[in-house]
C-alpha cells in the first residue's frame, strides 16, 4: 500500500475524527472538565495526528513506516468514532426524556473499548501468532496409493514487511517438522520488488518436503506496485525472482505440470501465473498449463487468486484447487470478514461436488501490521479416497 492510498484513507478519517472529538467535547469533556487548559488538552493527540499526517502525506515518513503509522493512527481514532456514533442514540433520551442514566453511552464505553483491545491485539500479538491447521480433502479420484498423501500449503510471504529473519527461520521449522510430501506455496513472496528476498533466500531453501517444494506466481511478484525507470527495469527484477527462487530449489511452475508418480498410479501438479481481476487477468493460462496432464489420476492445481476457481477452474477436471491472495482482510470473527464483500471464497475449504478449493489466509501482512481472527497460517492438507 503506498503513500497516496494509505494518505486518502487518513484524510476521509481524519475528518471523520475531527466530528467526532467536537462531539465527544461538547457532550462530555466540557461539562465534566472545568479548567480549560486541561479541556484543551484533549484536541492535543487529533492534532499531533495532523502533524504526522501531513509529515507521511508529503514523504517525511517512509511508505515503510506507512503501516505502523495506520496501526497508531486507527488505534487512537476508531475508538472515538464508534463511541460517538452509538452513543449518539442517546440524544433523544437526553433531551427529550431528561434520563440521568444514558445505555447508550455505556454501550458505546464498551464497545469502543473492544475496538481498542482489537486493534493492540492484532498489531502486537496476531500479526505473528503462525497457527496450523489441519484439514483432510476426500475425492473418489485419488488413487490409493496416494492415500494419506501430505501438502503443506503456505502463501503471500510479503518479505517486504519483515524486519528480521527470526520468525521466517521458525516458520521454516514448523513447516518441515510437518514431514510433508510436497509443499505448496501459492504466491507474493515479495510486495514489491524482488531484492526483498536479501537475507532470506538461505532460510527459505531449507523447507523441504519428500517430492519437493513447488510455487506459483501473485500479483505483488512481478512488480506492479512499484514505479520503473522503464519495462526492461520490471522485467529484470521479475527474471531475477525466477532465478533466485530456483536457487532455493523451489520449482516454480509458469503455466506448467509436473507429475508425482506412486508405481502406476499419477497425480498431476498444475501451477498458473497470477490470473486474477482487472489487471492482472491476462497472465495465467490454464489451458496451456493443463496440456497433457490429463493422464493424470488426480489433479491439484497452484492458483493465487481464489476467484479464478470459480471462473474458469470448476469447468476443467481439476479436483484441488489452492488459492491464497485474500488474507481474510487480515481480520475475522468466526466466518464473518470484511474480505467476503469481494471473494465468496475467502478464506478454508470449499467444495462444489467432488472438486475442492482451499484458500490459504497467508503468512504475512499487507498495509498494516495486524491481524485479527484470520491469523498468518500453515495449513496441512492430507488427501483421502473416502
Amino acid at each position: 500500500m503506498n503513500n497516496t492510498m494509505l494518505s486518502n484513507i487518513f484524510i476521509y478519517i481524519f475528518f471523520t475524527l475531527i466530528a467526532t472529538e467536537i462531539y465527544i467535547y461538547l457532550l462530555f469533556i466540557r461539562k465534566q472538565v472545568k479548567n480549560v487548559v486541561l479541556r484543551s488538552l484533549w484536541f492535543l493527540p487529533s492534532f499531533l495526528l495532523l502533524v504526522a499526517l501531513f509529515a507521511f502525506i508529503f514523504g517525511k515518513i517512509s511508505s515503510n513506516s506507512g503501516g505502523i503509522f495506520m496501526i497508531i493512527y486507527l488505534s487512537l481514532t476508531l475508538p472515538k468514532i464508534t463511541f460517538s456514533i452509538i452513543s449518539m442514540l442517546d440524544i433523544p433520551l437526553r433531551f427529550f426524556f431528561k434520563l440521568r442514566i444514558y445505555p447508550f453511552t455505556i454501550i458505546a464505553l464498551i464497545v469502543s473499548a473492544t475496538v481498542l483491545y482489537i486493534m493492540i491485539y492484532g498489531s502486537v500479538i496476531g500479526k505473528t501468532k503462525i497457527i496450523v491447521k489441519e484439514v483432510t480433502f476426500c475425492s473418489p479420484n485419488l488413487p490409493e496409493s496416494f492415500e494419506g498423501f501430505r501438502i503443506v500449503h503456505i502463501s503471500d510471504l510479503h518479505l517486504e514487511y519483515w524486519k528480521d529473519t527470526i520468525l521466517i527461520s521458525k516458520i521454516v521449522e514448523i513447516i518441515n517438522s510437518q514431514n510433508s510430501d510436497i509443499v505448496a506455496f501459492t504466491g507474493d513472496l515479495v510486495h514489491f520488488r524482488t531484492s526483498e528476498l536479501d537475507g532470506f533466500e538461505e532460510i527459505l531453501s531449507r523447507i523441504k518436503a519428500k517430492y519437493g517444494v513447488f510455487s506459483v506466481l501473485g500479483n505483488h511478484d512481478y512488480g506492479t506496485y512499484v514505479k520503473w525507470k522503464s519495462v526492461m527495469e520490471q522485467a529484470e527484477n521479475l527474471l531475477d525472482l525466477h532465478q533466485r527462487i530456483e536457487k532455493m530449489n523451489w520449482i516454480l511452475l509458469n503455466n506448467e505440470h509436473v507429475f508425482i508418480s506412486n508405481g502406476t498410479d499419477l497425480i498431476a501438479l498444475i501451477g498458473v501465473e497470477n490470473d486474477g481481476e482487472g489487471r492482472f487477468a491476462g497472465s495465467g493460462d490454464l489451458k496451456k498449463a493443463m496440456m497433457g496432464a490429463g493422464i493424470a489420476n488426480f489433479k491439484i492445481l497452484l492458483t493465487h487468486n481464489p476467484s479464478h476457481w470459480r471462473r474458469e477452474v470448476l469447468d476443467t477436471d481439476i479436483d484441488l484447487t489452492l488459492a491464497g491472495h485474500s488474507h481474510g482482510m487480515q481480520f475475522a470473527i468466526g466466518k464473518l470478514s470484511f474480505a467476503t464483500l469481494r471473494y465468496k471464497e475467502w478464506g478454508g475449504m470449499y467444495l462444489d461436488g467432488n472438486q475442492g478449493l482451499y484458500v490459504n489466509l497467508g503468512i504475512g501482512n499487507v498495509g498494516i501490521p495486524f491481524r485479527f481472527g484470520a491469523l498468518p497460517e500453515i495449513t496441512v492438507i492430507s488427501l483421502s479416497k473416502n
